[in-house]
């Protein structure tokens, strides 16, 4: 599916998250700004693959998006 997000700096993006599994891991693949990289969470930290591009401060705000996404409302998530 595709989202706008805005961003740390300011900036409003398109990105496409999708779901899916690595191994055992729940993991979201996300494309922005035509490169994808692939997200997973381990307690209440979203970590990224280490050949991913995106900044500490991208990844928080998509993580903390994703977490919107499947947590109902008024909980937080750990996945």
């Amino acid at each position: 599916m595709n989202y706008k997000l805005k961003l740390a700096d300011g900036t409003t993006q398109l990105i496409e998250i999708t779901r899916g599994y690595f191994k055992n891991w729940r993991v979201w693949k996300v494309k922005i700004n035509g490169k994808a990289a692939m997200l997973y969470k381990i307690g209440t930290e979203w970590m990224q693959r280490n050949e991913d591009y995106l900044d500490i401060y991208t990844l928080k705000a998509i993580g903390e998006f994703i977490d919107t996404m499947i947590s109902p409302q008024g909980q937080t998530s750990v996945a």
